[in-house]
């Protein structure tokens, strides 16, 4: 209510009004410009390797490369990304400067869950790009607590706080509010129940899921690290809870806050992966044979360029990348064979597994083997033919008849991360059911 006192990140601030909610910020006017951009550059692209596959059936020369045309009609696809270069940067420097007006006009203004899943989405499709090009729209990662930014400059009071951290990582295209999911009508977060339960601080994580896992993974054990350096209260106890790609983002934070020595990962105790694709996802490799297959014939291979749109968070999915390695001096759009760097799971640490399946219980081993829509099985598990490769949990949990993204508004998955986390609770042994001896 307006007039009230309100306390946030530990600081008093007494008689302001509650911020209004807006889909549209001061800078999505540039940020649009920078996209139309963008598409106008690549659909002339496009459209220029489809007129030079033409003349080249004729026995035209072409351009500089197999995809450019030359002599006038080269030219006039040249005046066209020049013009549009042109355009584009002066209505972006344009903005720029009206922004601090619009801002002044529009005032304090929270982000809708509606715009949050917006942006989460292109980030997770083009966030790579938009990075690149400066674009407002590409997320910094951030850690979070209560909904906001946490500035380890101003830390929240040490009494609205405990010394046990939960840090929860989203999936590729989310964000951190949508945690918070439904289950028949009623609220569930996994991670709340953890807090009311077992008394965990909760830490969000938002970051651009287009870039690759191991760049998102440098930049979460440095902030981890200063995390822990400014929390108010001694940490007793780091957690992480992990859904989809933020499991191979923090596997790859460990591997790195090693590397650099940080002392973080000393207090890790326990991971919960949620469908996390450990060696990759089927989908994006079938992505992968669109590639290949438009690009097998002049007439089609520049559209092989639509196919490629895909970022390098998504192309990071195909096996699983974790590390600089894995991806550094290779091109991400041309399928080769996953020549990955084995990672075990960090030592000394409880690491548990929940893979999901849309089959039925009962159901048949292919069925079974399919996994939540996404990601198989055997991905979500750990397993693999190569011994190197294979990921060894404390403990496994298969929640049948369950989609990817149900694993967040399922109360069963709930149930059994607190039971490993410490708390012993009462419900169907049925809905309960630890699998040691899953199919291999």
């Amino acid at each position: 209510m307006s007039g009230t006192v309100r306390t946030t990140m530990g600081r008093m601030t007494a008689h302001l009004p509650p911020k209004k909610k807006s889909h549209l910020h001061a800078s999505d006017l540039r940020a649009i410009t920078l996209l139309a951009t963008q598409a106008t550059h690549a659909v002339t692209t496009l459209s220029e390797g489809v007129h030079q596959s033409v003349l080249s059936t004729l026995g035209a020369p072409g351009g500089d490369t197999a995809a450019q045309t030359r002599g006038l009609t080269g030219l006039v696809y040249h005046s066209i990304h020049g013009v549009t270069k042109l355009v584009g940067q002066g209505l972006a420097a344009a903005l720029t400067r009206l922004e601090p007006w619009l801002l002044r006009l529009e005032g304090p203004a929270d982000e809708t869950f509606e715009r949050a899943a917006v942006v989460a989405a292109l980030n997770g499709v083009m966030g790579d790009r938009l990075q690149a090009s400066g674009n407002p729209l590409a997320t910094p990662m951030s850690l979070r607590f209560q909904g906001r930014v946490l500035d380890v400059a101003v830390m929240p009071a040490a009494t609205h706080v405990s010394g046990k951290l939960l840090v929860v990582i989203h999936g590729l295209c989310m964000n951190d509010l949508q945690w918070n999911a439904q289950h028949a009508g009623e609220p569930v977060n996994h991670a709340s129940q953890l807090a009311q339960a077992l008394g965990y601080t909760p830490i969000y994580v938002r970051y651009n899921s287009g870039l690759h896992v191991s760049e998102n993974g440098h930049t979460l054990a440095r902030q981890l690290d200063d995390l822990l350096l400014h929390w108010p209260v001694p940490v007793t106890e780091l957690s992480v809870l992990a859904h989809s790609m933020g499991g191979l983002v923090i596997r790859s934070a460990v591997q790195s806050a090693q590397l650099h020595g940080w002392l973080w990962p000393r207090q890790l105790k326990n991971i919960v992966f949620l469908g996390t694709p450990h060696h990759g996802a089927p989908l994006e490799r079938a992505g992968n044979w669109v590639d290949v297959l438009l690009g097998s014939t002049p007439y089609s291979r520049p559209f092989a360029k639509l196919g490629q749109l895909r970022s390098s968070g998504v192309t990071d999915l195909r096996y699983g990348f974790v590390l600089d390695s894995d991806w550094q001096g290779h091109d991400r759009f041309r399928r080769t064979p996953d020549s990955r760097t084995p990672l075990p799971l960090p030592d000394g640490v409880n690491c548990f597994a929940v893979a999901a399946t849309t089959a039925a219980k009962r159901g048949l081993l292919a069925d079974r083997l399919l996994g939540d829509g996404l990601v198989p099985l055997r991905s979500a598990l750990g397993q693999h033919d190569e011994v190197a490769r294979q990921l060894h949990f404390a403990q496994e949990y298969i929640a049948y008849r369950t989609h990817h993204m149900q694993l967040l508004s399922s109360p069963v998955v709930t149930q059994q991360v607190l039971a490993w986390f410490g708390r012993v609770q009462e419900y169907p042994a049925s809905h309960l059911e630890i699998i040691s001896n899953v199919p291999k």
